[in-house]
């Protein structure tokens, strides 16, 4: 590489609620050199984004679609109920969708959940985020169902939430192009999987062979130290003429 090349970078997109903190620092220990990019992305663009040569790679809430792009599922939320501090559910340490059919549930445009049937009283009108949803359950519109992570994200003093252990849960994927499992893709996949350092999938290339050293096989032919010569000299005496 010379000074005018770029330095070698990789892109990792992600979705809200999906934190790579501690896989960044991991990537920032092992491979210093590569600079590590974070795109903030909705949950409806991470996979085009990521189809499109934009990112490198993506943390991406399935379902998606996965045309053209390879995907490793990581870990699944709990799914929770946002409410006010003061609703009667936060009498529960979890609730079922059983516990919400008289409550107006709000359902933001940008929800992930593949619901079947949406829970509780249907809201007056669909928030365009999740983020709007969380305004509208504090001003007391409704309630709000949701990955975990979102709802800490969306975090306020006068909100809580509640396990719902019926509902549909959000499954955290890392996706990529389909056939670029570059060296550098096969580094943030170990990262991920938690593999070690030393693992023979995580290092970018095998250790090279250590050469045998030159003359080797030469040395262990070569005679013992004097054998040469008490040799030379039997031959010699054997040669010499006897004396009358």
């Amino acid at each position: 590489m010379t000074a005018s090349d770029p330095s070698p970078a990789f892109r990792l997109a992600y979705v809200p609620g999906v934190t790579p903190t501690k896989w960044v620092r991991t990537w920032n220990e092992r491979l210093p050199r590569v600079r590590l990019s974070l795109i903030g992305v909705t949950a409806a663009d991470a996979a085009g984004l990521v189809r499109a040569g934009d990112a490198e790679a993506g943390l991406v809430r399935l379902p998606i679609d996965r045309t053209g792009l390879s995907a490793i599922p990581l870990y699944t939320e709990t799914t929770v109920v946002v409410v006010p501090k003061d609703h009667v559910v936060t009498a529960a340490e979890q609730v079922t969708t059983a516990d919400l059919a008289d409550d107006f549930v709000l359902h933001p445009l940008d929800d992930t959940l593949e619901w079947d049937e949406l829970p509780g009283q249907p809201a007056f009108e669909r928030p365009a985020t999740t983020a709007a949803a969380v305004e509208l359950v504090a001003a007391g519109a409704g309630l709000l169902v949701v990955p975990q992570s979102l709802a800490r994200l969306h975090h306020r003093k006068d909100l809580t939430y509640r396990p719902v252990t019926d509902a549909p849960q959000s499954s955290v994927a890392l996706a990529w192009p389909e056939g670029e499992t570059t060296d550098l893709m096969e580094q943030f996949i170990g990262i991920v999987r938690g593999r070690t350092v030393n693992s023979s999938r995580t290092r970018s290339a095998a250790a090279p062979a250590k050469a045998q050293p030159k003359g080797k096989s030469a040395e262990r032919r070569k005679p013992p130290a004097g054998q040469g010569r008490q040799a030379s000299s039997r031959g010699a005496g054997r040669g010499k003429p006897r004396r009358g």
